[in-house]
């Protein structure tokens, strides 16, 4: 048998075996923090800091979970987490659509700078625009409110919404609307009936980023709280103390870290057809 082809299948194989390997690697250390907290959840304070360091716990400590509960209202700051976020979501997908709907298929003057000036908003950093949204949001009374993180969050999840849509608008043929239209449907009817099921990747994909970057959000839940009236998550895990000042409860931090997470991980995986769908619109044209 000639060595060429023996040598070729050879080093397709060794590609192949370096490919895979360095894709486990990749998954190991993405994956890796989220075990450590599942591990670390289940540990006790003193099994935290022992050495040699453990990769499994003794004894699983499912007290830890129900700690979490007992130290704080954490489920009330749970409920504040999921109102904001789901607020914050269907808030941005609204006046989203109806942005995307008007960049994506109207002509008039300024489209391209407003455009531009909507994906500017999202490059300036949170603390840049902190103290003027401050004193707006005590202007206006909300301070201490769902309504005060919901409107703040706007300012970065409004912009990627925008553009997502924008760009399964765009996609979409033309001569949908024109039939719509025929049939006499108007702009706002045929944005509701024909635009909307099928920009359903889009709105699942921009819908899921805009509430996952709510309920992690922590910088303007610590300013515009105050108690957990209207204190998110994030903000409440930060508040964590053990029996004294100069201690934290790691194991109980670890695991209100997993119930925060776990959510989220369901909520990709349930919709991850539809967000790959969302995030590629637009990449492939013919």
């Amino acid at each position: 048998m000639p060595k060429g082809p023996k040598k070729f299948r050879l080093s397709r194989f060794l590609g192949q075996v370096a490919f895979y390997l360095l894709l486990l690697a990749v998954f190991a250390y993405l994956v890796f923090p989220f075990y450590w907290a599942v591990v670390s959840s289940l540990k006790s304070q003193q099994e935290l800091f022992q050495t040699p360091v453990s990769y499994w716990p003794e004894k699983l400590r499912w007290q830890n979970y129900r700690d979490v509960f007992i130290m704080q209202p954490f489920g009330r700051n749970l409920l504040n987490s999921a109102v904001v976020a789901g607020l914050t979501t269907l808030l941005a997908l609204a006046v989203g659509s109806f942005a995307a709907y008007a960049l994506g298929r109207f002509r008039f003057a300024g489209k391209r700078p407003i455009y531009y000036g909507i994906l500017a908003v999202s490059m300036f950093p949170q603390i840049s625009v902190l103290g003027g949204m401050y004193v707006l949001i005590k202007a206006l009374g909300l301070y201490n409110t769902w309504w005060a993180l919901v409107f703040s969050y706007m300012i970065f999840t409004l912009p990627f919404t925008i553009w997502v849509l924008t760009s399964f608008v765009r996609e979409i043929p033309a001569e949908l609307e024109e039939a719509a239209y025929v049939d006499g449907a108007g702009p706002l009817q045929t944005l509701l009936w024909v635009l909307l099921p099928l920009m359903a990747p889009g709105l699942v994909t921009a819908g899921l980023l805009a509430f996952i970057g709510a309920w992690n959000e922590f910088l303007f839940a610590l300013t515009f709280t105050v108690d957990d009236k209207a204190r998110t998550v994030p903000v409440a895990i930060a508040f964590f103390s053990g029996a004294s000042q100069f201690e934290l409860p790691w194991a109980q931090i670890m695991a209100a870290s997993v119930i925060v997470t776990v959510p989220l991980i369901l909520l990709v995986l349930f919709f991850q057809q539809r967000i790959i769908a969302g995030l590629t619109a637009g990449a492939v044209k013919g």
